[in-house]
């Protein structure tokens, strides 16, 4: 039976380093579709003006 935990082991193995290579594949489009970026210059206008 240890063949079969063998395979097993070897099969999650595979797994995770297809879920991993396809993780890493996507990190450039996560960090895009996360940064946060201002909309439009018009933020600056609408904060308080200091004198």
């Amino acid at each position: 039976m240890w063949y079969f935990a063998w395979i097993l082991g070897l099969g999650f193995a595979v797994l995770l380093a297809i879920l991993n290579a396809l993780w890493l594949e996507n990190e450039q489009g996560r960090v895009k579709a996360f940064s946060r970026k201002p909309k439009h210059k018009a933020e600056k206008d609408l904060a308080p003006e200091e004198n």
